[in-house]
């Protein structure tokens, strides 16, 4: 496999994102192993905060998070998915597969030997990180999904979710067109950056600087593989490998009885319905303190972070049954 390695030059003074690198070999589907890059603040001792991001995003995502986490007393840990951020990144777009992506998360957390893990997921973060948890559900105490789904394509979605994406009779999918067209788009556009979808999918104004940190894992288009394979990732029928993925992924939720909260922002039409299913079908979401965060996006670590992040301190200390 090759792959390749942003030059730390990319990473440096970018506005907010004070955090020493740390890295651990993955090996899995790869001869040669390769960097993943993650944040490790808080005290090392502490349960672990797992916040895991999606496309076209890196750990630069969760930095209004991280400091208020540590600071409350808990480990915590921003992953970058590889491809992203300052992990490795595969030159060869089919290199990445939805399945690859957790195997790639799952190496990371064995050999941090990571436990009691709080995670949190949006966008992608949310089908790799609760694809990991249906794979090792012991490791996980509870759970906060943000902005996020797991689409299977199945027709009981119908009239569930704003961008629609489902099953009709035995052949025929309905799809939304703005779904569709973001898939088209990030395998035609002959240019295509992080800050762009970020910058669009956000309700709160970001200068010029922060735009371009979210760009500075990408410094040329080879290094942008992992970014434009992932929405060619999306299920968009129901026998896509990744609505398999996503059916096993459900089963596990059905039965986890583990705190599980949604936060969803209020402005984000590609993920808003989700959060109703997730509360409907996750035992251990039943009487929780959902969230819905005004004026705010798809991107909510963007838009109000520390925001989020004192809600995820708030369900920790509940979930422990502390004050």
């Amino acid at each position: 496999m090759q792959f390749l390695r942003t030059p730390n030059q990319c990473f440096e003074d970018l506005p907010g994102y004070p955090f020493a690198p740390h890295y651990v070999d993955i090996r899995s589907n790869t001869r040669t192993a390769m960097h993943m890059h993650y944040v490790d603040e808080g005290p090392r001792d502490a349960a672990p905060v797992l916040m895991v991001h999606g496309q076209p995003t890196w750990s630069y995502l969760y930095r209004k998070m991280i400091v208020p986490l540590a600071a409350a007393g808990h480990r915590t840990i921003a992953p970058d998915l590889m491809g992203f951020g300052r992990s490795d990144k595969p030159v060869e777009k089919t290199e990445y597969s939805f399945e690859r992506h957790i195997d790639w998360l799952e190496e990371l957390v064995t050999k941090l030997n990571l436990r009691e893990i709080t995670l949190v997921a949006q966008d992608w973060g949310g089908p790799i990180g609760l694809g990991l948890l249906a794979r090792q559900p012991d490791r996980f105490a509870c759970v906060v999904a943000a902005n996020t789904m797991l689409h299977t394509c199945d027709p009981d979605l119908a009239g569930r979710v704003a961008w629609s994406n489902y099953g009709v009779g035995d052949e025929d999918i309905c799809i939304s067109e703005g779904l569709l067209n973001w898939i088209a788009y990030s395998q035609r556009a002959p240019k295509i950056d992080a800050s762009m979808p970020v910058g669009a999918s956000t309700v709160r104004k970001i200068d010029a600087a922060t735009l371009a940190a979210y760009d500075a894992p990408f410094p040329d288009e080879r290094y942008k593989g992992g970014l434009r394979q992932f929405p060619i990732l999306i299920p968009i029928t129901r026998s896509d490998p990744g609505a398999g993925i996503n059916r096993a992924t459900w089963k596990a939720l059905s039965e986890f009885d583990r705190p599980f909260l949604t936060a969803f922002g209020d402005s984000d039409p590609g993920t808003a319905g989700w959060d109703t299913i997730f509360q409907e079908r996750v035992p251990g979401a039943k009487n929780q303190s959902h969230t819905t965060v005004n004026n705010a996006g798809h991107f909510i670590q963007e838009d109000a972070g520390e925001e989020l992040a004192a809600i995820v301190v708030k369900f920790i200390r509940r979930a422990r049954g502390s004050k």
